[in-house]
């Protein structure tokens, strides 16, 4: 009896100092761990806002004229006069440059002197035709008679068929002797080399110069350059991507370094049907009107197309745009509980300042800094703002 109650006094002992330690380790802080809540995390934001979106792409590229070709004499010869220089503009048919005539000049005169050679034998052969024809009447009529012989009516009818033959080779002759005469004439017109075009909206220059005066030129050697600069052509290169979007008839904005503020309006005119696979890039024509010839080609140029427009779209930073477990989306900041919420979203237009957002409809402000610390449902601290209930600031 005495030892169980020495045994219950023992328990009750150990009983308060098991309690006892007990109160002292809580107090101290070390008698479990216990849940830690999530500092908060300062971040920045935007409202979201509704406005008017454009898809525009944005390429350089470089000026060409809308047409160009070289100049260059059709014979050889000495250059004689060159009468006109660089930057000149040609009114049509300008002339240009003339060549040495005077040997193209006796051509000519030579292919006359045998003209009026053939006329004179053309008329010959007609005199004897006549003669021969008369002598053949009179055979004829010789023979009826019984006068003149049989042989002798033949005679008169070849005779007849000769000058009739010589007749025939003396008008070929001169058809002959008139096509030479042509032919010398224009090689003595190529001595004098013409250039220019037609259009009300050309303007033909000189583009570049060759050769000098005095100078030796073979057929078809280049004497001076000319463009047309009425109209020039931006050619840029658009990559895979942007291809579909890129339509015969769309316009361009088109600016250049030497213009500084200023744009020149543009359309599209060709859209090569290939990419190279060097570049995997296509090549885009756009012809802008330079009816005072400012623009200049070899000029580089920034052409802005716009590929689509969309009014009254939700609209959100650029920055706003974040990946969580290969999603897309963006995180809206709760005000009430001062948490961000992880959304994934469908965009449309994503331009340099905005972003569309088609799905989810969305409202409020979306974190546009610090986003890479938050994960779905942490507490957020705004500047100035207050901080989330539980969150260490």
């Amino acid at each position: 009896m005495k030892k169980a109650f020495l045994l219950l006094v023992l328990l009750g002992l150990l009983g308060l100092v098991g309690w006892q330690v007990y109160t002292k380790l809580s107090e101290s802080g070390t008698a479990g761990p216990r849940p830690r809540q999530k500092p908060a995390v300062a971040v920045e934001t935007q409202p979201m806002r509704r406005g008017t979106i454009r898809d525009v792409g944005v390429f350089t590229g470089t000026l060409h004229p809308r047409s160009r070709f070289v100049v260059a004499p059709k014979i050889g010869g000495r250059l004689e006069r060159l009468l006109v220089h660089v930057g000149d503009r040609l009114t049509p048919d300008r002339l240009v440059a003339v060549l040495d005539q005077g040997e193209y000049v006796q051509q000519v005169e030579q292919a006359r002197a045998e003209l009026e050679v053939a006329r004179a034998q053309l008329e010959e052969s007609r005199s004897a035709l006549e003669i021969a024809g008369r002598e053949l009447e009179g055979a004829r009529a010789l023979r009826e008679k019984q006068i003149a012989s049989e042989s002798e009516l033949d005679e008169a009818e070849a005779e007849f068929k000769v000058q009739t033959a010589k007749q025939r080779v003396a008008r070929a002759q001169v058809v002959q002797k008139q096509a030479a005469l042509e032919a010398a004439e224009v090689r003595l017109s190529y001595t004098r080399i013409r250039a220019g075009g037609g259009g009300a909206d050309s303007y033909w220059a000189v583009g570049e110069r060759f050769v000098d005066e005095g100078a030796m030129l073979a057929p078809n050697q280049a004497i001076v350059s000319v463009l047309d600069i009425g109209a020039v052509i931006a050619v840029i290169h658009v990559i895979e991507k942007d291809y579909p979007k890129v339509e015969v008839g769309q316009v361009a904005a088109v600016s250049a370094e030497a213009f500084p503020g200023e744009r020149f309006a543009g359309r599209i005119v060709r859209l090569a049907p290939l990419l190279k696979e060097t570049s995997r890039q296509a090549r885009v024509e756009i012809e802008i009107p330079n009816p005072d010839a400012r623009l200049k080609p070899g000029m580089f140029v920034r052409a802005e197309i716009e590929f689509a427009r969309r009014g009254d779209a939700v609209l959100v930073p650029p920055d706003a745009l974040v990946r969580r477990e290969g999603r897309r989306g963006v995180f809206a900041v709760d005000t009430r509980e001062m948490r961000a919420r992880f959304v994934p979203v469908t965009l449309g237009i994503v331009s340099g300042d905005a972003a569309e957002l088609l799905e989810p409809p969305l409202e409020g402000a979306v974190v546009t800094l610090g986003h890479h610390l938050l994960e779905d449902g942490s507490p957020v601290l705004l500047p100035g703002g207050p901080t989330p209930a539980g969150a260490k600031p």
